[in-house]
């Protein structure tokens, strides 16, 4: 299984989905705790809304997103702090459950998570794929 990844910070919109056309994403697959942005088009209605016009399905899986501690750790650098309390949401019933819907979602179409930072390496999307879709190939894009 093929599984993209892309962040959102310092791009625009316009980058944004010609970087997923691309790639050819046929699926966002949101994992934001809370899927509000300041950037204009990246919060929950107009994303998906720019997406259906590309021809692109959203789907927001909440339970997969960071907890408030977790993106504080994030925004501080604490990676390991962050692997922790992440760690620990995975392991929430309700994030199995997300996690076996973003399985069977990623098996049905090419599909893309997506979060706010730029770089996967400081984001909660690289311990997602890596706890729940280990033998996954992963593509990181950058719009």
């Amino acid at each position: 299984m093929k599984l993209f990844t892309i962040g959102y910070e310092g791009t625009t919109m316009d980058d944004f989905l010609a970087a997923l056309r691309g790639a050819g994403v046929e699926r966002v697959i949101d994992v934001r705790a809370l899927p509000l942005s300041r950037r204009p088009g990246f919060s929950k209605t107009p994303l998906k809304g720019a997406l259906a016009e590309a021809g692109i399905d959203y789907v927001h899986l909440r339970a997969l997103g960071t907890p408030a501690e977790g993106r504080e750790a994030a925004r501080a650098g604490r990676q390991h702090d962050l692997e922790r309390i992440y760690d620990a949401q995975l392991g929430l019933p309700e994030a199995i459950v997300a996690a076996e819907e973003l399985k069977a979602l990623a098996a049905e179409k090419s599909s893309a998570l997506l979060c706010f930072e730029r770089d996967p390496k400081h984001c909660h999307r690289t311990l997602l794929w890596r706890a729940a879709l280990p033998g996954a190939e992963i593509v990181d894009l950058f719009a």
